[in-house]
């Protein structure tokens, strides 16, 4: 029979602790419903007697009837008082969660320290604090902090303070390496110790200061540890927390632990993506199982190896966790990169007849500093170009921009003329700067051609610097992120003007939009080839 794991999910407590991440209420709330479709077990929402924000999202989470366990956090009475009069104690309570997590010490370091009481003190204050939740039928959750530096330091302690929570009633007793600089094998070998002793449900809890809080919670699951506690993404403070991310699809895939159902973690790479928009964080490309790079391939040999046969070079589907594979196109790239690009668009790979011309074109490119592991459109047009597959809808003859400084503000004004279909629009379009005049421009030139235009934004604008040596000089590149309300794509520009460089990028923007257009039939009509090429 395969072992259930408890999942934890502290993405919205302990992951806003990060630097950078500050979630409102409704942010919580929506990220909340995400993390229960995913099939997470407990979601710590917060300390609510810490502030509003978490006693309105405690509030307003009580209505959304989660599968999951709601959960607050809070620590262990003060020293030297008692539970009724323990203003934290009294607003989890209030909080009206299924489950509550306390937070005490287990480090006689930290009692003495910290806490400055006694070592019996502390320990009346787990049992008290404890015993007080479960008088009010809470499930108790007793986080031991700082327990694998107490328990090195003094063993016979650690274990105290676990036997105290046990004694109490804790549901769960997790054992927390707070300050992330216990190794893998010391995490098995006191979770071994502490599960051969303590006849109690044993959890994780890691940050991952030295880089291992995925692998010390690995080890703790293989010493006897079932309840899992981490964040999306690892968020958490300093170098963050467990990630989720991580940890799930490897216990369920690799483990063959009861995690989440397999639909459930189909979902985990847009879950991911999900959070990090929200908490506005940029996800890491070479984020394993859910980052866009996960299953990206870029080496010759790789590609055509996995044309073959994809485990070639992935250790799993990328479907099982909703990511999917993908293949770059660059400097390093082999005629299979060509044809699976190709193939992977649509376009007739037999008519690619010189893929060598192909490849040493974009080996041409990258060498200027184009890049096309970031801009699948650009690249979708050049090997349509290429293949003789695609049909310019406009051409340009020319552009010119005029700016104007006044006291009160600068005025930016773009004229750019256009041939579509044999007949030459001429079009005047001001903009908060160059770029956003030429835009208005040349969509204000081709709408009354393609009223779909309309329906199409810029949603990203970066301009890198290739050269720095060369100052104001120094050659760009702009990438820049399109939408429509079916999908997103995007293009890049090169040059040591960054306007041009934006041009060009703009230019393969709409290009792309309206090659899409035309593909599904959306266009009633369709110009006649003029010809355009960008770069």
């Amino acid at each position: 029979m395969t072992t259930s794991i408890s999942i934890f999910d502290t993405t919205l407590r302990d992951g806003t602790q990060g630097e950078g991440i500050s979630l409102t209420a409704e942010d919580k709330l929506k990220i909340a419903l995400k993390l229960d479709a995913l099939g997470v077990h407990y979601i710590e929402g917060g300390n609510p007697g810490s502030n509003s924000k978490d006693i309105e999202f405690f509030r307003r989470a009580r209505e959304m009837n989660l599968r999951a366990k709601l959960t607050a956090f809070g620590s262990t009475r003060r020293k030297n008082s008692n539970c009724e009069q323990d203003v934290n104690l009294k607003h989890l309570i209030e909080s009206k969660a299924s489950a509550a997590t306390l937070v005490g010490k287990s480090w006689d370091f930290h009692v003495h320290t910290a806490l400055q009481t006694t070592l019996e003190e502390n320990l009346a204050m787990i049992y008290e604090s404890i015993a007080y939740l479960k008088r009010h039928q809470m499930e108790a959750v007793f986080d031991s902090e700082h327990f694998f530096d107490g328990y090195k330091a003094n063993p016979e302690y650690a274990l105290s303070a676990l036997a105290k929570a046990k004694e109490a009633g804790a549901d769960w007793i997790v054992l927390c390496d707070t300050n992330g600089g216990t190794l893998p094998t010391e995490v098995h070998e006191i979770v071994t110790k502490v599960c051969s002793v303590i006849d109690a449900n044993i959890g994780i809890h890691t940050h991952n200061d030295c880089e291992l809080a995925v692998a010390n919670t690995l080890a703790a699951i293989n010493a006897g540890a079932r309840q899992v506690q981490g964040t999306i993404n690892g968020y958490g403070e300093r170098c963050g927390n467990a990630n989720l991310c991580s940890i799930i699809p490897t216990l369920q895939l690799k483990m063959n632990y009861s995690v989440v159902s397999d639909e459930q973690l189909k979902s985990l790479t847009s879950v991911s993506r999900y959070v990090s928009e929200i908490a506005n964080m940029v996800q890491p490309v070479n984020q394993p199982y859910v980052g866009n790079a996960a299953f990206a391939h870029k080496g010759g040999i790789h590609v055509s190896a996995i044309l073959k046969d994809s485990k070639t070079y992935e250790h799993i589907s990328p479907e099982l966790v909703g990511n999917k594979q993908r293949v770059l196109v660059s400097e390093l790239a082999g005629q299979s990169n060509i044809l699976s690009k190709a193939q992977e668009l649509g376009l007739d790979v037999d008519a690619i007849s010189k893929s060598r011309d192909i490849i040493e074109r974009v080996k041409e490119l990258e060498h200027q500093g184009y890049q096309f592991e970031g801009a699948d459109a650009s690249l979708e047009l050049l090997l349509r170009d290429a293949s003789g597959n695609e049909e310019s809808a406009f051409t340009i003859e020319s552009f010119k921009i005029l700016c104007e400084k006044s006291e009160a503000n600068m005025v930016t004004e773009a004229i750019v003329r256009v041939r579509v279909n044999g007949q030459q629009v001429y079009t005047i379009a001001e903009g908060n700067g160059p770029v956003n005049a030429l835009d208005n421009a040349l969509r204000k030139s081709l709408v009354q051609f393609y009223p779909s235009i309309a329906d199409i934004h810029l949603t990203d604008y970066k301009v890198r610097v290739l050269d720095e040596k060369d100052a104001t000089a120094a050659k760009v590149r702009v990438l820049i992120e399109s939408s429509d309300f079916n999908d997103t794509w995007s293009t890049v520009g090169v040059s040591s003007n960054v306007i041009e460089a934006s041009w060009e990028a703009l230019l393969d923007s709409i290009r792309y939009a309206l090659l899409g257009k035309k593909s599904s039939g959306s266009l009633e009509q369709w110009p006649e080839s003029v010809g355009l090429s960008n770069h």
